[in-house]
């Protein structure tokens, strides 16, 4: 949890505190060598672990792989010289590392494996107490408390226009901890908002998405799920200012979510910074509403994107590396 941190700026009040665990593990791992360390996402922090276990001689694993091809392209120099075996998420992912010559498997997506092809809508329902035709709206904001100041009041403001026009609509919000619960209730009572049937807070956002016929999210790894439960979505993506001056110059690629990483185009809907607003994703869950048939094909790739990346995660990220150890099967 302490290397929980996202953005360029943030992290820097973070950095002391960083480096002492960074200077413990290592301590730790050159007295006690393992056959191999295996750095789980946390880029910035691990690979600099890497980097020196490495020097000292231990082999290096890097799980879920830095998204070198979207921005900072000039780290794979670094990577090569820190990791042993890359092990990455998604198919389109591998390429650069194996143009670099740094040893890369890609294994696939843990939820990918975990989440089936059958639809729980009707159960997860029923067990809410939903009834089945409601027209139910999952309402995401994200799990970090900035991204929920910045994105939730522009969620309710949809929420509340999109009522407008369709009164009987019903929005689930899953709140990943009582911090957020309590942040995101201040948010609703801000707003005249109150919780109760039409606005239900909940601790599950899996259990939201599967119940909603449509999903208002953050970008980020959520959106990979909705994916995978097959919910049509909008993808809102908002920064620090700051943070997104720096990004906006560094990121080139033209699409942020998930959902279009994996399609190879733009499949979902995206927002950006000042292009989220209450319009425009009050547009979207009345375009939605409007037209649910329209999401049919979108559904249809879903269901082939999850097939592509559903390889046994687990099993193949073992195999990898008992692979580069030397153990045999």
């Amino acid at each position: 949890d302490r290397l929980s941190v996202m953005g360029f700026v943030e992290p820097l009040g973070r950095l002391p505190e960083l480096f002492g665990i960074k200077r413990q593990l290592r301590e730790y791992f050159v007295a006690n060598p393992p056959l191999a360390f295996i750095g789980i996402d946390a880029p910035d922090f691990n690979l600099r672990l890497e980097s020196e276990l490495h020097n000292a001689g231990i082999k290096t694993v890097h799980y879920v792989g830095p998204s070198v091809w979207a921005y900072r392209a000039k780290r794979i120099v670094a990577i090569k010289k820190a990791v042993d075996l890359m092990l990455t998420l998604f198919p389109f992912e591998t390429q650069i590392y194996k143009d670099h010559g740094i040893k890369v498997a890609c294994v696939g997506h843990p939820l990918a494996d975990q989440i089936g092809f059958t639809d729980a809508k009707q159960q997860v329902r029923a067990e809410l107490g939903i009834d089945q035709d409601a027209k139910v709206i999952a309402l995401m904001p994200g799990s970090r408390s900035g991204e929920i100041n910045r994105l939730a009041p522009i969620f309710f403001g949809a929420a509340i226009k999109s009522l407008q026009r369709n009164p009987s609509l019903r929005f689930l919000i899953p709140c990943s901890s009582a911090d957020n619960r309590r942040l995101i209730g201040d948010i609703m009572r801000q707003l005249g908002l109150l919780s109760g049937e039409q606005f239900c807070l909940l601790d599950d956002s899996r259990q939201a998405m599967s119940a909603a016929d449509f999903v208002v999210m953050a970008s980020g790894t959520a959106t990979l799920e909705a994916l995978l439960l097959r919910r049509p979505m909008v993808i809102c993506y908002k920064l620090a200012a700051l943070t997104f001056a720096i990004a906006s110059k560094m990121v080139k690629i033209p699409n942020v979510g998930l959902p279009n990483l994996l399609a190879g185009k733009r499949l979902v809907p995206e927002y950006l910074q000042g292009q989220v607003t209450v319009d425009a994703v009050s547009g979207e869950i009345i375009k939605f509403v409007s037209e649910p048939e329209s999401t049919a094909a979108m559904l249809k790739e879903f269901t082939s994107i999850h097939k592509r990346i559903r390889l046994g995660a687990s099993a193949q990220a073992v195999n990898a590396i008992e692979s580069l150890v030397g153990i045999k099967a």
